[in-house]
């Protein structure tokens, strides 16, 4: 049985840049694993979507579907998404199994995202271009109890790598 770690958090907050870490990590420990980022669900498997409530929870539902089938074929799956409604990951969760997934907060200040701003986004949600943004004009509820909190702007990706290693359950992977 595989495990899902679901990075959650602001866009620029660094889920991507982890995500391709860890999943670096695991294959040289020759553990399958798979990311799904958010911005490829977009262009693909959610590509009817739009960034309205409901198409939001349908992407996640989604997103969720894919990691509990990985998750049964042994993979590893590493969910990218900013997924910024406590509900959605609740639903998530509940897809893939309390013993499979795993909520991590990459809890980046928005300050240090909209500085990073690697799409400028941040940039065309404060000009009025993007009406639905999460952090500027739509909300990102912050988790009340991830199984992780990493602040990229703290922490290197290395750290960041080792804290999801040192998860419970990913013992079995990180050997």
């Amino acid at each position: 049985m595989g495990m899902t770690l679901w990075l959650t958090g602001l866009s620029g907050a660094g889920k991507s840049t982890v995500a391709q870490a860890m999943a670096g990590a695991l294959l040289a420990r020759g553990v399958p694993c798979k990311i799904l980022d958010g911005d490829e669900l977009r262009q693909g498997l959610c590509s009817d979507l739009g960034f309205g409530r409901e198409d939001r929870a349908e992407n996640i539902r989604r997103a969720a579907q894919v990691c509990a089938m990985l998750n049964s074929a042994g993979v590893v799956a590493i969910a990218a998404l900013i997924s910024p409604y406590r509900e959605d990951r609740a639903r998530a969760r509940q897809i893939i199994g309390n013993t499979a997934f795993r909520e991590v907060w990459l809890s980046t200040p928005l300050a240090e995202c909209e500085r990073r701003d690697p799409k400028g986004l941040y940039r065309k949600a404060r000009c009025g271009e993007l009406p639905v943004f999460t952090g500027v004009t739509d909300p990102y509820e912050v988790p009340h109890r991830p199984d992780l909190a990493l602040d990229t702007q703290v922490l290197t990706v290395s750290e960041c790598i080792n804290k999801l290693g040192s998860l419970p359950g990913m013992e079995r992977f990180w050997k």
